[in-house]
This record gives C-alpha cells, sequence and structure tokens, in this order.
C-alpha cells in the first residue's frame, strides 16, 4: 500500500528542516527522556543510542507526513481552481473601490 499516489512525485520534496520533522523529532527525544525517568536512569546521559533513534524514527515520520500534507493541499488547490474554471460565473470579480469610497469623511471633534 503506498501511502502517496504517483501524481504526488510530481510535488517539489519538503525542506529536511520542517515543522512536522522537528516537532516529531522533539515528541521522540522527550519519549526516550520520558522512558529513562520512569525506569528511574538518568535522563540525559543513559541510553543516548535509544534517544538517537528515536529522534531519527521521528524526524523521518514528521518529513513523510509533510510529503502527505503538501500532497493534500496541492490536491485540494487543484480541485478549487477546475471548480473555478467551471463555473465562472460565481466568481465574478468585484470593481475596486478607493478608499475615499470606502471610508467616511472624517471631521475631528474638539
Amino acid at each position: 500500500m503506498e501511502l502517496l499516489p504517483d501524481e504526488a512525485k510530481g510535488l517539489p520534496p519538503p525542506d529536511i528542516l520542517n515543522r512536522n520533522s522537528a516537532w516529531f523529532g522533539l515528541v521522540g527525544w522527550f519519549s526516550a527522556m520520558l522512558h529513562n525517568g520512569l525506569n528511574r536512569r538518568p535522563a540525559l546521559r543513559s541510553g543516548v543510542h535509544r534517544q538517537l533513534l528515536l529522534v531519527s524514527i521521528g524526524w523521518f515520520l514528521g518529513y513523510h507526513i509533510t510529503k502527505y500534507e503538501n500532497y493534500t493541499y496541492a490536491r485540494l488547490d487543484r480541485d478549487m481552481r477546475e471548480y473555478i474554471r467551471l463555473h465562472p460565473d460565481e466568481f465574478q470579480q468585484k470593481d475596486k473601490r478607493t478608499y475615499a469610497e470606502v471610508l467616511e469623511k472624517f471631521t475631528p471633534i474638539r
């Protein structure tokens, strides 16, 4: 089972440092800290290999979640543009007005 269809491969790849990767990496690191704390081990100094492993797994998951998120938003944008193209009467251009037409004349009261 593929997470992304073939049309998603045409999208540019997300940045290596994105919010989902950083967030899931931190969640992985905090879960290793919590595991050390619950087992009454020094939180930062024990199981450094496990900390790195969980940060790497979290970073990998965050990266692929970002890829899926980008594909979802691109698909929604494509569908919305297609709808606008097929129904131009529902999306008429409004007349441009200046601020002088919108705002009332200002007279200060003293």
